[in-house]
């Protein structure tokens, strides 16, 4: 064991410990295995050079086949040498919350901000965003030290009536938590897990007062308008009344509404409330709204007016808490001096409940939110993923030596908040730092706050952060601190994946590019792994290459890999069993199954032939002029029809979209060419040459399982539409012909 770490000025002899950190085990072996692996892939393009330049073919396609596929390598080489920075130093953290009130007092806690953004009451229902933010309120924490800020991006009166009713509820649910020591503290998912509880006094009356809540916000949805009889008081109808008839989703004034104030507002066992305020910026058709992370900045700067705390929380709105001692773990390193100079961020996982058994899409995204998060931790701290992260304020407000003036000074860190957050002088300050044209011609998005210039604002300031000299923790306990929402629709698992890439693109190739700029200011090993994911989407360029080529020789008898006989072909072996093992043995240590892993490896097949390729393409035509994008959300409505299938291990398809037929094309061409091949091989046909094309082959027709199945098998509403089979169809024909009359 080793980071053992001590709260400042403690000076017993035996002071509690509050954190310790312990490398992997399997460090030495990573570190000797990337040499031996390092030197096949040498061989391996050593090879490619000797077919290209040395004894190159007279066909002119078997050489564009050849030097397609030695680009394809030269993408696999950088993307596992970029990969082997995670497994070089990667470490694993424990906390000791409970040894923490041994050191500080309840007066001692410092404040806490949380940051909840939302943008659309539909896509994003506010029940959802509701139960999230009452799971926060009720940390095990002193409740006067925390402050909820909910974004609406969106501007919908529907969601701020659902954050006053959730008000009315939170004086119940609160002291109920804090009674009877609940660790689920969103209600929606106590009383899922609890449908019956007749040893705790209150819960019947408790789960009516929730229903009662739900169906007044459900119902208010439906309407889409806040019903006369639902408003209770005047203070209710002076804040509804400022939605007027001009008031229009991308062009409003700025709505701040103190729904608790921590001054006055008390639950019902007489203990102060946390604060609860609802904020929505001004918005206008003609200035810019950096999407998330423009709302994250408002809100930054709203709360430093209002409560100005030092630790900040952004979360999304359907990932509610998990765990009431959260705040106490990362206090457990915040308190810390050898670590409270340069600290920026402390990292939770996200994890996800509602998965299915096998995890078919493979939405938990083991390797991007957990292994690789650890590995980073290991250098100079894992990046920052959205959701789940507590930030100091002093960082996001210039360097550890280098600190941004504020244009006002109750922006700054250290100024302190005397008024109520109720007065006139309050309200008018946090509203004009909330208008759309605050940050003209100021350093917010570029030098302090959370930075624009890319879809994944979160990557980005994480990125952007280390390269000013900031750290970052990893904290990943055995509860989950906060759990998520998923998408149980392969179309919006791929458009949220699209969406991330054409950003990580955005990070890649601008003026602070992670390879060149990020080595000189991180150094080259957390150069490697932010540039790992900045180059996510670059994975297309393998995997469609050997997903088509390979295929589309065999289905003309010739062959592009060694022979068994030839000594090659045990380097080719080595480099396939040698890469998927690895990964394997991470995947399983880290707790997943088998059945898991696989499906990673089919997902990893189907982004590259969708999302990689299409955000790939997309980026490329906005850089020329010719096409452009913007933020989309995913949807968190769940049909009951798909969640059924989703819950079965069933491959949602449905939507006649684009990003299915590349995958289809791919599935049809695999299955034609393994089927061939093996009826000429049953025929007593020579088919030695082709061994490693059958074995790509059929490794892809076994991931296309699900395709065949929605193509053929099923009658439901998820098959695959129609017209993606007959374009698909068509496609796989003409590649076929063409390559015949090429080859």
């Amino acid at each position: 064991m080793e980071g053992r770490g001590l709260r400042a000025g403690f000076t017993a002899d035996a002071p509690p410990l509050l954190h310790m950190s312990e490398p992997l085990r399997r460090k030495a072996f990573n570190r000797l295995f990337a040499v031996v692996y390092f030197s096949a892939i040498l061989a391996l393009l050593y090879r490619h050079v000797q077919n290209l330049f040395l004894h190159p073919t007279t066909s002119f396609l078997s050489f564009s086949i050849t030097l397609f596929l030695f680009i394809s390598d030269l993408v696999l080489a950088f993307m596992w040498a970029s990969a082997q920075a995670f497994r070089m130093s990667p470490i694993r953290r424990k906390e000791f919350p409970q040894n923490l009130k041994q050191i500080i007092k309840d007066e001692d806690f410092v404040g806490l901000d949380v940051f909840i953004c939302t943008a659309d009451p539909y896509k994003e229902p506010p029940m959802n965003v509701v139960n999230t933010a009452l799971s926060l309120m009720a940390y095990d924490y002193p409740t006067e030290k925390i402050s909820i800020y909910v974004s609406d991006d969106g501007g919908s009166v529907l969601t701020l009536f659902a954050f006053m009713e959730a008000a009315k509820f939170a004086r119940y649910w609160l002291p109920f938590c804090r009674q009877h020591n609940i660790m689920e503290r969103s209600p929606h998912v106590y009383f899922e897990s609890n449908s019956h509880h007749p040893s705790i006094p209150q819960f019947e009356k408790i789960k009516m007062m929730y229903e009662d809540m739900k169906m007044k916000v459900e119902h208010v949805i439906d309407k889409g308008e806040v019903i006369e009889e639902y408003i209770s008081d005047d203070q209710q109808h002076q804040a509804f009344n400022k939605w007027t008839k001009s008031f229009c989703r991308m062009d409003h004034p700025t709505v701040i509404q103190v729904i608790l104030d921590k001054s006055k507002d008390t639950d019902i066992s007489g203990q102060l409330m946390p604060n609860l305020i609802y904020v929505s910026r001004e918005k206008s058709k003609t200035s810019p709204h950096h999407f998330k992370a423009g709302a994250l900045n408002v809100l930054l700067r709203v709360s430093a007016v209002m409560t100005n705390a030092p630790i900040i929380l952004t979360q999304d709105c359907d990932m509610y808490s998990n765990d009431p001692q959260t705040p106490l773990r990362i206090l457990c390193y915040f308190s810390d001096p050898a670590l409270k100079s340069n600290l920026a961020f402390i990292q939770f996982p996200q994890r996800f409940h509602g998965l299915n058994r096998d995890d078919i899409y493979a939405s938990e995204y083991k390797r991007l939110f957990k292994i690789n998060s650890m590995g980073f931790d290991g250098l100079k701290g894992p990046n920052y993923v959205g959701s789940g992260c507590f930030f100091r304020r002093r960082a996001l407000l210039g360097g550890p030596s280098t600190p941004v003036p504020p244009e006002i000074p109750e922006l700054g860190p250290d100024h302190v908040v005397r008024k109520p957050i109720i007065s006139q002088e309050i309200l008018s300050l946090a509203h004009r730092v909330a208008g759309c044209n605050y940050e003209n011609q100021t350093g917010w998005g570029s030098q302090s706050g959370f930075r624009y210039g890319s879809l994944v604002e979160d990557f980005y300031t994480g990125y952007r952060l280390q390269c000013e000299g900031w750290k970052s923790l990893f904290c990943n306990p055995e509860r989950a601190a906060f759990l998520g929402d998923v998408p149980i629709t392969l179309f919006d698992v791929l458009s949220q994946c699209k969406r991330w890439c054409i950003g990580l693109f955005e990070v890649a190739f601008s003026k602070y590019n992670t390879l060149i700029f990020g080595s000189q200011s991180m150094g080259v090993l957390m150069s490697l792994a932010y540039s790992h994911y900045a180059l996510w989407p670059i994975w297309c360029i393998p995997v469609t290459f050997y997903s088509f080529l390979p295929q589309l020789a065999l289905l003309n008898q010739v062959g592009i890999f060694p022979k068994i006989t030839e000594p090659w072909f045990f380097l080719y072996v080595f480099l396939f069993l040698g890469a998927y093992g690895q990964d394997f043995l991470d995947f399983v240590l880290d707790g997943g199954t088998v059945r898991k892993w696989w499906n990673a490896q089919r997902m990893w097949m189907i982004r590259g032939l969708s999302c990689y390729l299409f955000s790939s393409i997309e980026y490329l035509l906005k850089s020329v002029g010719i096409s452009t994008h913007g933020f989309s959300l995913t949807s968190k409505v769940v049909d009951d029809e798909q969640s059924k299938r989703y819950g079965q291990g069933i491959f949602e398809f449905g939507v006649p979209s684009p990003l299915f037929v590349p995958l289809t094309v791919a599935a049809i061409i695999n299955l034609f060419s393994f089927l061939l091949v093996l009826t000429q091989s049953f025929s007593g046909k020579n088919t030695e040459g082709l061994c490693l094309q059958m074995i790509l082959t059929g490794s892809i027709v076994l991931n296309c399982l699900p395709v065949y199945g929605a193509i053929g098998l099923r009658n439901d509403a998820g098959k695959m539409p129609t017209q993606i089979t007959i374009i698909s169809t068509f496609v796989s024909v003409a590649l076929c012909y063409a390559s015949s009359l090429c080859l």
